[in-house]
């Protein structure tokens, strides 16, 4: 599915400094169905590594295919319609709408796509059957645990089938018990067929996937 071949990525320096080259020559290869993490210090380059894979930035040279497509040279455009037709996005942040409840904060991707009413609402409601969220479905983000909110976040990426579910530190701001309730679901997801990729400094929370990625210096390796 991700396949990254000498894959660099440089930063323009302040004035009179050269390129700041954050990536060097990676390779990258994760399969269908695989549950991959990518592990790293603060610095190593695994946040920039993160927006190639999921389209939000471009290398500087080599070539991404995800799926088969070649993205490193798609357009802006291009690239948010891959964002929106393959990726399914999780973030330490949640990132949900306080004036939404859950079901509506998963729906709103699909609003955004035009789906009509019934089905999005179908849609959603599976996803947090999925996440066994169903029973919290009315409820606001202020009245949902952390650990709730970020299933939610989990259901909302889930609810359009994305061909990849990318997670950005999403235990980041859980508690310990949330944390491992997390890192379950993920679990489960993966043994259903989901393919998994968790961008993580914590080698505790990387040790639960089946393939792990250093990164570190611009380089990455399989650990």
């Amino acid at each position: 599915m991700i396949h990254m071949e000498n894959i660099s990525k440089s930063y323009p320096g302040r004035r009179g400094e050269p390129l700041l080259r954050v990536l060097d020559n990676v390779e990258l290869h994760v399969a269908r169905g695989d549950y991959a993490a990518i592990v790293g210090p603060s610095g190593s380059g695994k946040s920039t590594l993160m927006h190639l894979i999921g389209c939000l930035d471009a290398p500087t040279s080599g070539h991404y295919r995800l799926e088969g497509q070649d993205v490193a040279g798609f357009t802006a455009g291009e690239l948010c319609r891959v964002r929106q037709e393959k990726i399914g996005f999780v973030f330490q942040g949640y990132q949900l709408l306080k004036k939404l409840n859950a079901l509506e904060n998963v729906a709103f991707p699909l609003l955004l796509r035009g789906v009509p009413l019934r089905r999005r609402e179908q849609l959603a409601m599976e996803a947090l059957e999925k996440v066994g969220l169903c029973a919290r479905a009315r409820h606001l983000p202020s009245q949902l645990s952390g650990g709730q909110q970020q299933r939610v976040a989990m259901a909302r990426a889930l609810c359009y089938s994305p061909s990849l579910l990318l997670c950005d530190e999403p235990t980041g701001a859980l508690d310990q018990t949330s944390r491992d309730e997390l890192l379950e679901l993920l679990g489960e997801l993966h043994e259903k067929g989901h393919t998994i990729v968790v961008i993580t400094h914590d080698p505790c929370v990387a040790a639960h996937a089946v393939k792990r990625y250093r990164v570190e210096g611009g380089r990455v390796w399989k650990a």
